[in-house]
């Protein structure tokens, strides 16, 4: 058996298999939402057009010869509907093609060729009912069977022109397109032409209906494929720009609490520097203490504006060289309510407002603003307090000199379990030996 015999005789089934497929991908780009509006209706077409052309073939086949009413009709529907579509499926791709000259080449003016092309599948059109009423493509014989007629060659060269155009004019913009989508319209002009070619020689087969619709599946298939590359770009682009706004955001973020620290500890030439070292060393003990890198990063900011409200508190009562009066001590207690109100309205960032607000809360209880005891203390704000402490005691005052280190150690040791939670004090411990 030839392979023109093998296709003959499974040629029925073939159809029926795409068929099946070409319904499928016609329901699919119903819901393919992400495409523009016109290539998907301009694809629905060709997938519908192509879906009704193999099954009216198919039934053209099955129906030729039956000499029944029902064979009679069937056959000269068939036959008409098998032209019909041929053509409409060029029609549809001249919609599709004059959707992309817009989208994809940026083109202000459809390309005349697709004009032309319009025109000629009209012209296919109205020559096909012509024949319905001369014979001049094809007739019937007397057992019902498809003939061609004096005039088929005409039939068969009517798409050749049509497809040639379109095919121009997706080489001439062919830098435009993605490899895959040039391919699969490529393909869908040469094949088809190919064939016809065949066909011509091998009556009795309908290579070229089985090759447009085997085209317009693939067009669709290679269509989703770089739409879905291109969604996936665009995806990634997406992801690229938000990080780089997130580390902008990060950034911008930084340098404003630093600057903020620096407009605080510029109003004591005594603790200059200090909110800063403070916070460079809350990190090391929660690096320490194991924490994630972004509970890290939550606790150096916290500790970084843990004096925000010092902002509040006259130069007077923050630059005095005596001994505070109760009414000023009081006052200067209130720097962390302050700092936390400040704080609070940077609501995307809720825990730097508890560092401001309990790092001098005392672990048995005895603290300010809130005397809170024990873990009631946020975490953040306990970790801060034992940083806070070790920074003043190693820092120069205006009533005395930086303590030494044995000195230091000695009060962080007598401060754990009243002053300090006893884990970050004895982290503390082992962060100075």
């Amino acid at each position: 058996m030839t392979v023109m015999d093998f296709l003959r005789a499974h040629q029925l089934n073939f159809m029926l298999a795409m068929t099946g497929a070409d319904v499928i991908i016609t329901i699919l780009v119903i819901f393919t939402s992400s495409m523009p509006k016109k290539r998907r209706v301009a694809l629905f077409l060709m997938e519908l057009g192509a879906a009704i052309l193999l099954t009216a073939d198919r039934f053209a086949y099955l129906y030729r010869g039956n000499l029944s009413l029902m064979g009679y009709y069937m056959v000269r529907v068939c036959n008409f509907s098998v032209f019909f579509f041929s053509l409409f499926l060029l029609f549809a791709y001249d919609l599709y093609l004059i959707d992309i000259s817009k989208s994809e080449f940026g083109l202000k003016k459809v390309p005349h060729r697709l004009h032309i092309s319009l025109v000629l599948v009209y012209v296919g059109i109205v020559l096909l009912i012509l024949s319905q009423f001369t014979g001049f493509y094809y007739t019937f014989d007397s057992e019902n069977r498809y003939q061609r007629g004096m005039g088929f060659l005409v039939c068969y060269a009517m798409p050749f022109p049509i497809m040639i155009l379109q095919a121009s004019v997706v080489i001439n913009y062919r830098k435009r397109l993605s490899p895959s989508v040039f391919f699969s319209m490529i393909l869908f002009t040469v094949f088809p032409i190919i064939a016809t070619i065949f066909q011509f020689f091998a009556y009795g087969l309908s290579l070229t209906n089985m090759s447009l619709v085997f085209a317009t599946v693939l067009l669709y298939i290679f269509v989703i494929f770089d739409m879905n590359k291109k969604i996936e770009n665009a995806s990634k682009r997406e992801i690229e720009l938000l990080k780089k706004d997130k580390e902008h955001m990060n950034i911008m973020f930084s340098q404003t609490a630093e600057a903020l620290t620096s407009a605080i500890d510029a109003k004591d030439k005594y603790t200059h520097g200090h909110s800063t070292r403070v916070a460079e060393i809350a990190k090391q003990i929660a690096i320490a203490a194991g924490k994630s890198e972004k509970e890290c990063r939550e606790i150096y900011f916290a500790a970084l504006l843990h004096d925000v409200g010092k902002i509040g508190i006259p130069d007077s009562i923050i630059n005095k060289t005596e001994k505070l009066t109760d009414e000023e001590y009081a006052i200067i207690k209130s720097h962390t309510t302050i700092g936390s109100k400040i704080l609070l309205n940077i609501s995307q960032s809720p825990y730097i407002s508890l560092g401001a607000h309990y790092h001098h809360e005392r672990y048995d209880g005895t603290g300010y603003p809130e005397k809170l005891r024990g873990e009631e203390i946020p975490e953040i704000a306990r970790i801060i307090a034992v940083a806070d402490t070790y920074d003043a005691m190693t820092s120069k005052r205006s009533y005395r000199n930086p303590l030494p280190k044995d000195i230091v150690i000695a009060e962080i040791e007598r401060g754990m379990g009243n002053q300090f939670d006893p884990t970050y004090a004895t982290i503390m411990l082992q962060l100075i030996k």
